[in-house]
């Protein structure tokens, strides 16, 4: 009984380490077909993350190349102007006191605040005989900015007045109401004069001059006669002469000239036009 049991503890012993060695062999093979799978893997990941990556640097290149192709478009359409000049900053002058004249008036200090639009009066003559004058001083954005800043000082000058009752509300809803049509009327025009593409920045980009406005000779008296009325308006109580007739005569001229000048911009066909640069035409020669 010993001697077979110890033949037959030999043979499982044997048999056992035929298995072991096999169950070793296949768990080692698994392992390295897992790790080199592993490791495929992970080369494949880091080749994909280098393509997009390039892909990315390619597309950004692309797009500023784009960038550069359409800004040398639009300067070869778009005419460049310099805006720094002595008419421009009294129209800028003039908008900028727009807002304190109005504290002058609410606060009922008619005095200074008649004095600082006589001012602002002669400011606005200024810019006009400079531009004709010197013709360096003259600029696309003149034309643009000068019937803005009257009409931001004749709008806040009569809002202010029918406040404190020295200008009758409807004619300061008259002259409000005009102007506003003609500054929307004036932004959609500077919209139609761009070149595609149309954006926010090249819209409010005062350098690229792509329209000129004209304002229509019974507007310009218009302008005068407001701008008297409003100087009358702010005198009578300082002078005395609320309610004058000449006074309320004025009010109805104003009122009649303000629907006028606005028709006249409806009727004339010269009240912009849309520019492009010249260079380019001879560059086609």
């Amino acid at each position: 009984m010993s001697h077979f049991a110890i033949l037959c503890f030999k043979q499982s012993v044997t048999f056992n380490k035929y298995w072991l060695r096999k169950c070793l062999r296949h768990y080692l093979t698994c392992h390295a077909r897992v790790y080199s799978t592993g490791i495929n893997n992970h080369h494949k990941n880091y080749i994909a993350k280098e393509e997009r990556a390039d892909r990315r640097k390619a597309l950004r290149l692309q797009v500023l190349q784009d960038i550069k192709k359409t800004k040398r478009k639009v300067e070869e359409i778009i005419e460049k102007e310099n805006i720094w000049t002595v008419p421009n900053f009294l129209c800028m002058g003039r908008i900028l006191t727009s807002p304190y004249l109005s504290y002058l008036i609410l606060s009922q200090d008619y005095q200074v605040a008649l004095w600082l639009l006589v001012i602002a009066g002669f400011s606005d003559l200024a810019d006009g005989w400079i531009a004709r004058t010197w013709t360096s001083q003259a600029s696309k954005l003149g034309s643009f900015l000068d019937p803005v800043a009257d009409k931001l000082l004749v709008g806040t000058l009569f809002l202010s007045l029918a406040w404190v009752r020295l200008v009758p509300i409807p004619l300061a809803c008259l002259v409000v109401a005009r102007d506003v049509a003609l500054v929307l009327a004036a932004s959609y025009i500077r919209y139609q004069s761009l070149p595609p593409p149309k954006t926010l920045s090249r819209y409010f980009d005062p350098t690229h001059a792509t329209v000129q406005l004209a304002p229509t000779y019974i507007s310009k008296i218009n302008t005068v006669i407001q701008l008297s009325f409003v100087a009358a308006s702010l005198a009578a109580p300082i002078f005395h002469f609320i309610n004058h007739p000449v006074l309320e005569g004025l009010c109805y001229i104003t009122a009649l000239t303000t629907l006028t000048g606005g028709l006249s911009y409806l009727t004339s066909k010269n009240t912009y036009k849309f520019l492009r640069r010249k260079a380019s035409t001879k560059s086609s020669n």
